[in-house]
């Protein structure tokens, strides 16, 4: 900084350089101002602010986690979706069933009535296990217990990701609907089961690895044996009412988790914003300051540069 005499001294002026040394560090703020303003962030640089830098570094990290669990919670709600259409069609069969049972169980039908029901009855249970068949995302048969290798367990386990840790996880049971569990459930892989009073009169094979159940009705067939095959419509049915409740009581944890992401990655926004983000009323009103400096300084530097022509008094 210049002192007293410095004005007397030609070949170094010292206020010129206290000039440039001011203006040079007011064209330093005002090409980062001027950045700021154009990025619209606080922090460009790790050396702007490097703890600030660091936090928001993080912030940003679990923003996409975030994100992208609410994705995988979005995925999730569409298999839950799926798998509740078609329970909705299986219990209909079910439904439908119960009503031939029923009638089939009525005395005032003759044996080749009652051959006709069976037929129809078991055209049912082919259909459920069509349904089960049909009923795939992505490598997983949902109704089958399938896993993606193709093995049949009765359930198929579903695990969601739906959040940015490790443990952020909802779990989905999906039972086996085909005819081979709901009839035939406990039983031995590729055995069967009586469903009527009268020995082989109704029957269902229990479900396996390459075959999913099916219904047999004997033409011996009586009332008798249709009575007790409504009591397994019975158990089939509320069966299939507590999967419909498993997969909603899922679901509705689902909805819970959804709204929770949604507000967290709004809360984490906002503070990655506080801690980035340009503050434009602050920084417009920076840039008016600096820009009277400048030419404040510029000004100090031509008065500084031609203070040595003073001198030249002393000489004339």
């Amino acid at each position: 900084m210049a002192s007293f005499g410095d004005l007397n001294r030609v070949n170094t002026n010292i206020q010129s350089l206290d000039s440039q040394l001011s203006l040079n560090k007011i064209n330093k703020q005002m090409a980062e101002n001027q950045l700021k303003m154009s990025t619209g962030k606080r922090i460009n640089r790790a050396e702007d602010d490097s703890a600030g830098f660091s936090i928001a570094t993080k912030l940003r990290s679990r923003i996409g986690g975030l994100n992208q669990a609410m994705q995988n919670v979005g995925d999730a709600k569409s298999v839950l979706d799926i798998a509740e259409s078609s329970f909705g069609t299986v219990m209909d069969n079910l439904v439908e069933m119960k009503g031939l049972a029923t009638q089939a169980a009525n005395d005032t039908l003759g044996d080749d009535e009652r051959g006709f029901i069976g037929d129809q009855l078991k055209a049912l249970g082919d259909d459920i296990n069509k349904i089960a068949d049909q009923t795939v995302y992505q490598d997983y048969e949902l109704l089958n217990g399938d896993d993606a290798t193709g093995t049949m367990s009765g359930t198929l386990s579903l695990t969601f990701q739906v959040g940015e840790r490790e443990s952020d996880t909802i779990t989905a049971d999906l039972s086996a609907v085909n005819v081979g569990e709901l009839f035939a459930s406990g039983t031995a892989a590729g055995a069967t089961v009586d469903l009527g009073a009268t020995a082989g009169a109704i029957q269902a094979q229990a479900a396996d690895t390459d075959d999913a159940g099916g219904l047999t009705f004997a033409s011996t067939a009586n009332s008798e044996d249709y009575r007790s095959f409504i009591g397994k419509i019975d158990e089939a049915i509320t069966t299939m009412s507590e999967n419909v409740n498993d997969i909603g009581i899922t679901q509705s944890s689902l909805s819970v988790r959804e709204q929770t992401l949604s507000e967290s990655i709004s809360a984490n926004e906002s503070a990655k914003s506080r801690i980035m983000d340009t503050d434009f009323a602050k920084a417009q009103s920076e840039s008016v300051r600096l820009q009277i400096l400048q030419q404040t300084a510029t000004s100090s530097l031509a008065q500084a540069n031609n203070g040595p022509q003073s001198v030249l008094g002393f000489i004339g």
